[in-house]
């Protein structure tokens, strides 16, 4: 196979003293025995997305390794200088269960400490939230993860968050990427200055857990939270570390952990994938759940962030809910909470995403609060608390299994949301109904709302081309016309337009441009199409909604909206 210039230039550079001899050993075999995989390694430089920087670990400019992190950190060391002048620099290190991860954290903090800035680094892995927590527990200006959250075990991943606790978002991420991209790898200081990094554990653990009880639990009776039967996994991650412990600290006394998946593990030997949006992801949880009559089944992905709720249906049998119901569900909550307790002021706001049910704005309008909507992954949503001081964050989510209860933790937090979701059932279940009763009477008062995702995966560069294809033709070749529905309004989040083909007019949108687009049709349905910002996959989106006016009608109404999706995902030739 022909190695073009391009690569091969990038490969020289690889084959200098800076790089040490085990990497340049690997590339110069890869340059006999596997030129496709060079290839892969090298045609790039790994990228931030909606989620930092994920990639496969190995050699390369492509992939993760202690020199693309090594240079990254390096980058985000001169830009703190720069940013924050004349101050004692800190940042705060936690990293995953992930193969490399607790090496390549150590790298990070070298490289930090290099410069003169002081590192708290975990002891040990530790939840993502708990980063976002302890960065501002600690004054700290910037954090870091190292995480791949749900992404197979081949991965690892760099999250990025600033001194308010949320990731990286416009202008500075930009800016960061530049100070990164002009960097050369012989400018990385990689030897560490260990006086400078401080291991910190179990006194942040306690903080973190006492904050997440006070943000995430409402005077729920002691009988209540005992009675309440919870089947709980870590999936091999991290949240082990916390949740258990958290349940417990607030009075939940019956909870069965899934021992086979409870010790970390960064090969997730008992699934096929450690997302809980996948459902083959909870069948352990699923089986525990029956021989125990568990009322709920809860599962984290491995760095915590999202989590996976099944519940017991009218007829008793275990269902999966999916993000967008389980959002519906803490909001709600939340919401009625707030009004209880007489704590609306008329300031505040909940948050969502454009790809999650409109049935979020429906909550909003209902209990006079606002909807703040932004583009998908939750740094958008802390960039909201952090634009708008002057409103109070009540909770908001998105469809991909993520939530935040107020504004503690400024990302998606799978150990606040699992408390929350155990309040919600074990005040239903003490009131004689239940968790999914509840989202049944919400169905009744707002709308029946029905989401459901199509993940389309293409790998490499083929994969790549064809994604971009896709999105090329949905632009170029709009559909105008979609199950017997007319498409009135298309919203091009990349040129930040929304034309409506009824009236032909074309109207400015004011979130930051991002690769989507959106289809609404006449009878309220939303259609999105947009490559995922981690992963090899472009994924659609569909909503659908009629009332419902009883439970008695619910299996029908429920049955005419599967219809309406599938009729829409064969004419849209995504089956």
């Amino acid at each position: 196979m022909h190695i073009s210039e391009n690569i091969l230039s990038k490969v020289n550079e690889w084959l200098t003293p800076t790089f040490d001899n085990a990497t340049q050993e690997e590339i110069k075999n890869m340059m006999t025995s596997s030129p496709k995989e060079l290839e892969e390694s090298f045609y790039k430089n790994l990228e931030f997305g909606t989620g930092g920087m994920r990639g496969i670990m190995g050699v390369g400019t492509n992939r993760i390794n202690k020199y693309t992190l090594g240079k990254n950190t390096q980058g985000l060391s001169d830009y703190l200088k720069k940013a924050f002048p004349n101050e004692q620099l800190k940042v705060v290190i936690a990293y995953d269960c992930r193969h490399n991860s607790n090496t390549l954290a150590k790298v990070v903090a070298n490289v930090f400490s290099a410069n003169g800035i002081k590192v708290y680094l975990f002891e040990e892995l530790r939840p993502t939230p708990e980063l976002s927590f302890a960065l501002k527990h600690l004054n700290c200006h910037a954090g870091i993860v190292l995480t791949a959250s749900h992404n197979p075990p081949e991965y690892n991943g760099y999250k990025v968050y600033w001194q308010d606790g949320g990731q990286l978002v416009p202008p500075q991420d930009e800016e960061i990427i530049q100070v990164i991209e002009d960097l050369a790898y012989d400018e990385i200081k990689f030897e560490a200055n260990e006086n400078l990094i401080e291991y910190i554990g179990a006194e942040v653990d306690e903080a973190f857990f006492n904050s997440t009880i006070e943000n995430a639990s409402f005077n729920t009776p002691a009988s209540a939270k005992e009675n309440l039967k919870i089947v709980y996994t870590s999936l091999h991650g991290t949240s082990i570390k916390a949740i258990p412990a958290v349940l417990a600290k607030a009075g939940y006394t019956d909870v069965n952990i899934v021992k086979e998946q409870e010790v970390p593990d960064g090969n997730f030997p008992t699934v096929k994938s450690p997302n809980p949006e996948e459902p083959e992801a909870l069948t352990m949880a699923l089986a525990l759940a029956e021989k125990t009559s568990a009322d709920i089944v809860i599962g984290t992905d491995p760095d915590s962030d999202r989590l996976g709720v099944a519940v017991r249906d009218t007829e008793g049998k275990m269902i999966l809910l999916n993000g967008n119901q389980t959002m519906v569900i803490m909001t709600a909550f939340l919401l009625e909470q707030w009004k209880r307790e007489g704590r609306f002021k008329g300031n505040e706001f909940i948050g969502s995403t454009i790809v999650s049910t409109p049935m979020m704005l429906e909550l909003a309008a209902a209990y006079g609060v606002e909807c703040k909507v932004g583009l998908t992954g939750f740094k958008w949503i802390a960039k909201f608390i952090k634009d708008f001081p002057n409103q109070k964050f009540v909770g908001g989510g998105e469809e991909s299994f993520g939530f935040m209860v107020g504004d503690a933790v400024r990302d998606k937090d799978a150990v606040a949301a699992t408390l929350l979701v155990c309040e919600i059932a074990a005040q239903a279940k003490a009131a004689g109904s239940s968790l999914y009763k509840e989202l049944l009477n919400l169905y009744i008062d707002h709308g029946f709302y029905k989401e459901y995702l199509i993940s389309l995966t293409k790998k490499g560069i083929e994969g790549a081309n064809e994604i971009k294809q896709m999105m090329i033709d949905l632009r170029e070749n709009p559909l105008k016309e979609i199950n017997g529905q007319r498409v009135v309004c298309v919203e091009d989040y990349q040129n930040s337009t929304a034309k409506n083909l009824i009236t032909e007019e074309v109207e400015p949108i004011h979130i930051p441009k991002s690769n989507v687009l959106i289809y609404y049709l006449e009878d309220g349905t939303k259609i999105c199409a947009r490559p995922s910002g981690t992963e090899p996959k472009i994924k659609f989106y569909f909503s659908v909604n009629e009332p419902l006016d009883s439970l008695d009608n619910f299996k029908k109404v429920e049955a005419d909206l599967d219809q309406k999706i599938k009729n829409i995902v064969a004419e849209m030739h995504l089956n």
